[in-house]
């Protein structure tokens, strides 16, 4: 039984690396069973097809988020900590070096399939629950609309994700790697605190 875990296990890690690279539609049931060094058939025995296979990816990254949601959550500093420090951030520093799921995630969030729009409603939703908390503490101010608030803090926090090669090339540094999400993050300290225009009556 822990043998035949172990395989299935070690096919859904393999489809969810080739998928990350080159997108579900490139990748054949044959490229991820020679891969994993599994047949055809043990996939199928396990999944079905293809279609079965990947929904059992998403339902992987989708509780792998949950989970790692829950102990960034715990980790940030405080109750403005897991926004003000980037969620993004707290996020993927849980996961080990090279991970594909930052790249999984990319591409399951701009599939706009039912996956990828149950992330992001989860994403919204903790954020909305971070803001509330935040309000409730006095390290955010209240505002007349919490979600749309909420959403503008979780498009910023998306970013880092869904545009890392840009903001990469535009900072010098690449968001999701040490260096690059501190930048991120510090900038995203400062303009949440802070802001960046200056008030109209106070404009020379």
């Amino acid at each position: 039984m822990a043998a035949e875990t172990t395989g299935r296990d070690r096919i859904v890690d393999v489809a969810l690396r080739l998928f990350a690279q080159r997108g579900h539609d490139a990748v054949s049931v044959r490229d991820i069973a020679a891969e994993g060094k599994v047949s055809v058939g043990l996939i199928a025995h396990h999944f079905g097809s293809k279609e079965g296979l990947r929904r059992e990816v998403d339902a992987h990254v989708i509780g792998l988020f949950d989970d790692l949601t829950d102990t960034a959550v715990e980790a940030s500093p405080g109750p403005s900590g897991a926004i003000a420090d980037s969620f993004a951030s707290l996020l993927l520093g849980q996961l080990p070096p090279a991970s594909p799921i930052p790249a999984y995630l990319r591409r399951l969030v701009l599939s706009g399939d039912p996956a990828g729009r149950a992330l992001v409603e989860r994403w919204h939703a903790l954020s909305v629950a971070l803001l509330d908390r935040m309000t409730a503490a006095g390290a955010a101010r209240a505002t007349a609309d919490p979600e749309a608030t909420a959403a503008f803090l979780m498009v910023n926090d998306l970013a880092m994700i869904l545009m890392h090669e840009h903001i990469a090339s535009a900072i010098g540094a690449d968001p999701l790697g040490r260096d690059g999400a501190q930048r991120w993050a510090a900038a995203a300290v400062d303009a949440y605190t802070h802001g960046i225009f200056t008030p109209p009556e106070e404009t020379p």
